[in-house]
């Protein structure tokens, strides 16, 4: 049995409607920070669960209620959520963490170190500068964690 997460960051108040196909039938969303606007969550709400933090542009009253990061339990598996992976505080070995989900850079990035992932969703909202549109896939069964990115928009 798989569990699929979406991974998703950085949107910046923008919902592409090629993001909400992709995250169609995923079992859980994560946004890693830069929400933009409540609306966002509310809109990935009808497609899955969703756990979100706060991203550096995420202000006012709206965004309060969501923390700078989470640590939240998914398929038996430990996943660390913070925006920016720089701020990192924890030793994820030392806490059993499988997963750290980051934003912030606009950069798609997966990489396996001492036995975590760290995954990089990239930006799904609006382009910056010449880094690609992005959002992440992450499927867990009992022996695997698979992440995988996908690119929403070509101009």
């Amino acid at each position: 049995m798989t569990f699929r997460i979406g991974v998703i960051s950085d949107t910046h108040g923008l919902l592409r409607p090629e993001a909400a196909r992709c995250l169609a039938g995923v079992d859980h969303i994560i946004h890693g920070g830069d929400i933009g606007r409540p609306e966002i969550i509310t809109a990935l709400r009808f497609i899955a669960p969703v756990t979100a933090i706060r991203g550096n542009v995420d202000s006012g009253g709206w965004a309060l209620p969501y923390a700078e990061t989470e640590l939240v339990a998914l398929a038996g598996r430990a996943i660390y959520v913070l925006h920016d992976l720089k701020t990192l505080q924890i030793d994820p070995v030392a806490q059993g963490i499988d997963l750290i989900v980051s934003g912030h850079s606009h950069v798609p990035r997966m990489e396996t170190v001492d036995g975590v992932l760290y995954l990089n969703p990239g930006s799904a909202g609006p382009r910056r500068f010449n880094l690609p549109v992005t959002l992440a896939t992450v499927d867990i069964t009992r022996d695997s964690i698979e992440p995988s990115i996908l690119s929403l928009a070509s101009g």
